[in-house]
């Protein structure tokens, strides 16, 4: 059966894959999105080619959200574009349906274009592993550390595989709001081993102790641990397998770009740098109704639906009175569990680095202490593992010529670390810099041209993200699915959530997924007209 049959076989889902679009006439039903990230951008696509009326309002300058972008002036009239956010594609169909919904075809707009290897990992003891996804080359990578842990990966992505067809194919979409929905899964939960971490089901496939770093560091990329987060990440393995890593050329940017052309081009309202103050909410009837929004200048707008992509603790602690929630109440929300954050430095060079790949994964010498640290003691490490993305590798238009642009994040704690960033900032990035020169980027310090950093502070500056944390809640077992905010919410009708803190969670095809249930939960206009 195929993906699209498959998702499509849930008798409530209202599975939408291609236009034509319904026109939304002039007395349609009104839905405003908070938020232009992919969520908010995904959703106003997805509402709008409904039938309803959208409006789409960001505080920020620039659709994107965290996916937003910066440029700095380069030498000769070139510059450098720092996509700020997301990297990489992972499910280029989740973006290519959004298209399609509006009757037109992703590739006329936005050039995808598959990267390989998909990371390369550097150990701190500088031996290399290209990750890949051809089977023989990844086993070949396997055996040069330990040959007998080959039949371990095949088995291990055996297993991958039967965690995505279920955990993404089946249920990435479904919209977890009945606690026997929940129930429904539980046996294939327990079939599937979900109880272990993503660590825990690594270490039994395979021995090598550096292997289980390659194969297990991927819930960091959604802000988990890979010592706490449930197995069901596990299948990000054959997600990326099944439909590679990609790269939009242009940066992500060009991504953001493309769907904000899209929605407006279909009559939709985009409202950049407006903040919005509250959601407004009718509480006189047997439950309460969302009525719009106000924004901090005062305006009001009034709305049929409301969804939200600003960050989902945020959204309920800052946006919905407190008389309007029972579930998400301040008390709850305290808490709940958030991801760590993320320290990020956006530089360029005046010359190029032609042996480094396009994604690399530097890991330090520590591993699960490291993550201690960050996760539960919630300390700043003098020691990291580090992230490095050069898009010139792929796409030397990022830069001038001649040049490149990079940007690395470390994991590092939320702002409960206490860390004053305003002293720290400089002092972090220094040594981010002196470790770079010291392994892959020799030279470094002398051929920076442009500088630009993001700091756990930032995100809760620029993205009014609760703590400072980069991805929302932590996704562990207890803050997934049902146990996470609602994509409709519990506590007020007409308010929906998209985005990393709702279902089914962080990373681009968790979020495009979020706005992909708003088919299932969001009535048709034409219900809400009569």
């Amino acid at each position: 059966m195929s993906w699209i049959r498959r998702l499509a076989a849930r008798p409530d889902a209202r599975l939408r894959t291609d236009g034509p679009p319904v026109e939304a006439g002039p007395d349609a039903p009104h839905a405003v999105v908070i938020g232009a990230g992919f969520g908010g951008l995904a959703a106003a696509v997805r509402l709008l080619t409904r039938g309803y009326r959208v409006t789409l309002v960001d505080r920020l300058d620039q659709p994107g959200g965290r996916a937003r972008v910066e440029r700095v002036p380069g030498p000769d009239g070139g510059e450098y574009v720092f996509d700020m956010g997301p990297t990489l594609i992972t499910a280029p169909f989740l973006f290519d349906e959004l298209w399609a919904l509006a009757g037109e075809h992703r590739e006329d707009h936005v050039e995808f274009v598959e990267t390989t290897p998909f990371y390369r990992i550097r150990f701190d003891d500088g031996e290399v592993f290209d990750y890949t996804g051809d089977e023989a080359a990844m086993e070949r990578e396997i055996a040069r550390f330990n040959p007998a842990d080959v039949a371990g990966y095949r088995r291990f992505l055996d297993k991958s595989e039967k965690i995505f067809e279920t955990g993404f194919l089946e249920l990435g979409h479904v919209p977890f709001d009945q606690a026997r929905h929940m129930a429904k899964i539980v046996p294939s939960m327990v079939a599937l081993e979900s109880h272990r971490t993503v660590y825990g089901l690594v270490s039994k496939y395979l021995k090598d102790r550096r292997l289980r770093k390659v194969f297990s560091f991927h819930p960091l990329l959604v802000g988990g641990n890979p010592f706490s987060t449930t197995s069901i990440y596990a299948l990000i393995a054959f997600l990326e397998r099944h439909w590679g890593v990609w790269y939009a050329m242009g940066g992500t940017g060009a991504v953001v770009q493309g769907l904000a052309d899209l929605f407006e081009r279909h009559g939709g309202a985009l409202r950049l740098g407006e903040t919005v103050d509250e959601i407004t909410v009718d509480g006189t009837g047997r439950r309460p109704r969302v009525t719009g929004i106000r924004l901090e200048s005062g305006e009001t707008i009034e709305a049929d639906v409301v969804v939200s992509n600003a960050d989902a603790a945020w959204t309920y602690r800052e946006l919905v009175a407190p008389e309007h929630r029972t579930t998400w109440t301040d008390d709850r929300l305290e808490r709940a569990k958030h991801s760590m954050s993320l320290f990020v430095w956006y530089f360029g060079t005046d010359r190029t680095y032609d042996d480094v790949a396009h994604h690399t994964i530097l890991l330090g010498g520590r591993y699960k202490a490291l993550l201690d640290d960050i996760f539960h003691k919630k300390v700043l490490a003098d020691d990291f593992s580090l992230y490095l993305h050069r898009p010139t590798a792929t796409d030397p238009g990022m830069a001038p010529p001649g040049h490149d642009t990079f940007y690395v994040l470390s994991p590092v704690p939320h702002l409960d670390s206490g860390t004053d960033w305003s002293e720290e900032t400089e002092r972090y990035r220094r040594r981010v810099q002196d470790y770079l020169e010291a392994t892959v980027l020799p030279g470094l310090g002398e051929h920076v041209t442009a500088s630009l950093t993001l700091t756990p502070q930032g995100f809760l500056d620029d993205y009014l993200s609760v703590k400072g944390a980069a991805f929302s809640f932590e996704p562990q077992l207890l803050q997934s699915a049902y146990f996470r905010p609602h994509n409709a919410s519990e506590d007020v009708d007409g308010l929906y959530l998209v985005g990393a803190g709702t279902h089914p969670g962080a990373g681009m095809p968790g979020v495009l997924s979020s706005a992909r249930v708003l088919d299932t939960v969001v009535p048709d206009p034409a219900d809400l007209a009569v």
